[in-house]
């Protein structure tokens, strides 16, 4: 099982551009060393295969050099993924509906007229848009629509920020700190402010109840 700072890990990587296929090559290539010399303990952490995953990454990148124009990159990108597509249009609408409904419950208990309501009120708005496009349109963007989503995610963060009491960040902070204390020494030190912001905004949305919008957390 994935626990919360797997989960910001793999966000970090997602953040970073790591491509799946990289990501799962780095994955395997760690079990991989780790079977052909078996120690008494198991794996527990995906931590494990980070400094595999990210040397991996390192050398896509290199032979990425020449092998075409930024633009003819950043074309095949888009075509992969939305070629990918792998849920269905009712399953991301379903996606859509809940995280939608969730937010409306927000709104509808919300005592004060703060900039998180407004912030909620206006992604609630932006999502009803979002489901009457993915329900309308031929053919499916998920590229687009993974953008959209996550601009709303990125909107509700910085108001959240913003709106939670200092005492209440700072106290958190020590706590992700304190998980993430274990595991700093093998860390690259951007990895690791990547992995903590990401684990920090996760404990957050959590207190808050704020849904997580992105496609990626689809399903989970």
């Amino acid at each position: 099982m994935l626990s919360s700072i797997d989960w910001a890990l793999i966000e970090s990587w997602k953040e970073m551009g790591v491509p799946l296929h990289i990501a799962l090559r780095g994955i395997e290539k760690a079990f991989d060393s780790w079977e052909s010399k078996p120690r008494k303990r198991s794996v527990k952490t995906l931590l494990y295969c980070q400094e595999e995953v990210e040397a991996q990454y390192a050398e896509w990148l290199e032979a990425q050099v020449g092998a075409g124009s930024e633009d003819e990159l950043e074309e095949q990108a888009e075509t992969t993924t939305n070629d990918a597509r792998p849920f269905s249009r009712d399953t991301i609408l379903e996606h859509i509906r809940n995280a939608r409904a969730r937010i409306t419950k927000k709104v509808s208990g919300a005592e004060d007229r703060s900039d998180l309501t407004e912030a909620l009120q206006r992604a609630e708005t932006l999502l009803a848009d979002l489901e009457l496009e993915v329900g309308q349109v031929a053919q499916l963007d998920s590229q687009k629509l993974e953008v959209g989503l996550t601009g709303i995610e990125r909107m509700l963060s910085e108001a959240l920020r913003n709106f939670a009491p200092q005492e209440q960040q700072t106290a958190l902070s020590a706590e992700v700190k304190k998980q993430l204390k274990p595991y700093r020494g093998h860390m690259e030190e951007s990895v690791y402010e990547q992995t903590f912001e990401n684990l920090f905004m996760t404990r957050l949305r959590e207190q808050f109840g704020i849904p997580r919008l992105s496609l990626f957390y689809l399903g989970l």
